[in-house]
């Protein structure tokens, strides 16, 4: 795998025409955008899908998204674009928002899994944005990670899954946001919403209205549904340690520190390497195990920027069990729980009750 470094503020279009000539002969680069890494290949071209999914080990159902340069590029990829569609492209793109819609002749059913829909994204990072357009093609581009596994935000993560998978590399820095793109279905009548993330529900009904949530946002679909976006059937972000979320309760007698720090002294005496995920609000609540602030809760940007790197930290760390602290289901807390939810498959401590 070649490495090429890039400067954001500075981008030299004869190394990303290196890789904009890779896309096109069907080959796979990685790249940085303002979310986290993405693995592209030419979204037109089914043999390059394929490698996208054996690269990173994907369920051949589990859709790529697509990513566009322009607002103009959309239109040979779908059939039609609903108002509402048009509201939130006009109002987000670009920027970390996927659209979902009834896809046009031209892209294959080995881009979208197999689905009769196609998901879009217009990136605002310049060096995907910049790829895109010097490619001359869209390109399908899901996290640049081991299927699974925390999604990358730093080159690091990349070559730690990639190396030795892909072609190239393109080493940005790290991404700003830090969770994956919010994913809106806008084929039907009213938009649903099937990923959180920095575009917000309560940013998404300002522009559209009426906005859904289908139920693989808040737990676990069953394995006979055909997921219409990433992430929604199969295990996600997950370190290797067991990761277990402690949500407190207020009128129970143990705080979530105090239940942290009961379940984790259990586990040291027991020979366990165990984790917790705080902030700092909170971070000097712990006083054993191996501690990792996310950000500031007050700042819950800094938590979704940090969260796929302490999962990571803690897979170097070989820790065995990992206790994360809980966030508010709102705004982009959202797009937080539902990154832990999943990583934790959904195992949850409701302090006052028994374990569920």
């Amino acid at each position: 795998m070649k490495v090429i470094k890039i400067e954001k503020d500075q981008i030299d279009d004869k190394l990303l025409s290196e890789a904009a000539r890779l896309i096109q002969e069907g080959g796979l680069v990685a790249f940085p955008t303002e979310t986290v890494y993405g693995l592209g290949a030419n979204a037109l071209d089914r043999q390059a899908a394929k490698k996208i999914y054996s690269a990173k080990g994907r369920p051949s159902d589990n859709p790529l998204i697509v990513h566009i340069s322009r607002p103009k590029e959309l239109e040979p990829l779908v059939k039609e674009i609903s108002q509402a569609g048009k509201k939130l492209i006009e109002a987000y793109w670009p920027g970390p928002l996927t659209l979902i819609f009834p896809k046009s002749h031209l892209v294959p059913d080995e881009t979208t899994g197999g689905l009769d829909t196609v998901a879009v994204r217009m990136p605002a990072d310049p060096i995907a944005n910049r790829l895109i357009e010097l490619a001359g093609v869209p390109i399908a581009a899901p996290s640049a990670n081991t299927s699974g596994r925390p999604s990358p935000t730093l080159a690091e993560h990349v070559m730690q899954d990639m190396d030795g998978r892909i072609d190239m590399l393109l080493d940005g820095g790290p991404v700003g946001i830090g969770v994956e793109s919010t994913i809106v279905d806008v084929s039907g009548p009213t938009p649903v919403l099937l990923r959180p993330g920095a575009v917000t529900m309560e940013m998404l009904k300002a522009v559209a209205g009426a906005v859904e949530t289908d139920q693989a946002v808040a737990g676990p679909v069953s394995g006979d549904i055909k997921p219409k976006a990433p992430g929604m059937k199969y295990r996600h972000y997950a370190p290797k340690a067991q990761l277990i979320l402690v949500e407190e309760d207020p009128k129970a007698k143990e705080s979530a520190a105090d239940v942290i720090n009961r379940l984790t002294r259990e586990k040291l005496k027991q020979g366990y390497k165990v984790g917790i995920i705080c902030t700092e609000e909170t971070f000097s609540a712990y006083p054993e195990g191996m501690v990792k602030s996310l950000g500031l809760r007050s700042r819950e940007e800094t938590i979704a920027h940090n969260l796929f790197a302490v999962l990571r930290e803690f897979d170097d760390l070989q820790a065995d069990y990992i206790y994360s602290e809980c966030f508010p289901q709102t705004h982009l807390g959202q797009a937080i729980m539902n990154r832990l939810s999943k990583a934790a498959g959904y195992h949850v401590i409701h302090t006052g009750k028994e374990e569920e």
